[in-house]
């Protein structure tokens, strides 16, 4: 990932034409931020990401309704110092928070301006977040969940299981399926396969009834 200069390059991810075109023209009249490109979503889009490198991308609500957050999180993950910016979006408290969580920095709702796009673009850029004020709380309410639930885990449950394991153990000894799971933490559902046998190995079970059992009186049930 290349350092932010005085120039941030900025990667436009837009199902619309006229929208990818709008932006462009808008973010190009800054003059410390560049349009290096704009696409609609294609199966090929994060390898044109990697390639190119910018500083930020830039995608729709419409993009997310056609391949979901795990653009988001295949992005981060090829390259984890990107800053991503979601714009379009609903003030939903539940979305937003899943947002955050698969590594977005900026969460722009439909009514947001120009004004605020290049703003939110020009602040993740430099390590700052961005996003709607009534939306804040929500993701303080969601920190202060994690905190009260993290320390008991980690506490009361043995057997060597990772942090993500013991929030896999938590969601599983509710009753959710693999697929459940996966979507709640943006997550394939082969990845949430694998992480399961371990649980199961590592908890000593060969079952999920028993598994969440076993949770349940770790202190692990939701």
């Amino acid at each position: 990932m290349k350092t932010v200069s005085q120039v941030i390059d900025v990667f436009l991810l837009a199902e619309s034409r006229l929208l990818r075109e709008a932006l462009t023209g808008v973010l190009n009249r800054k003059s410390d931020i560049r349009v290096v490109a704009a696409f609609a979503f294609d199966p090929e889009i994060i390898k044109k990401i990697d390639e190119i490198k910018p500083h930020v991308l830039v995608l729709d609500s419409a993009v997310c309704a056609v391949a979901g957050l795990q653009v988001v999180v295949s992005v981060r993950e090829g390259l984890p110092g990107i800053k991503v910016v979601m714009i379009g979006m609903e003030a939903d408290k539940d979305t937003f928070v899943r947002c955050v969580r698969a590594g977005v920095a900026g969460y722009l709702l439909k009514d947001a301006s120009a004004f605020e796009i290049a703003a939110a673009v020009k602040a993740v850029a430099y390590e700052e977040a961005a996003c709607p004020p009534r939306l804040c709380l929500a993701l303080f309410d969601y920190l202060a969940r994690q905190t009260h639930y993290v320390p008991r885990a980690f506490g009361r449950l043995g057997h060597g299981l990772s942090r993500r394991e013991q929030q896999l153990a938590q969601l599983l000894s509710s009753g959710l399926s693999n697929k459940e799971i996966a979507s709640q933490l943006n997550l394939s559902e082969q990845t949430v396969k694998n992480h399961v046998r371990h649980i199961f190995r590592k908890i000593g079970v060969s079952d999920r009834l028993t598994a969440a059992e076993y949770c349940r009186e770790q202190g692990l049930a939701v």
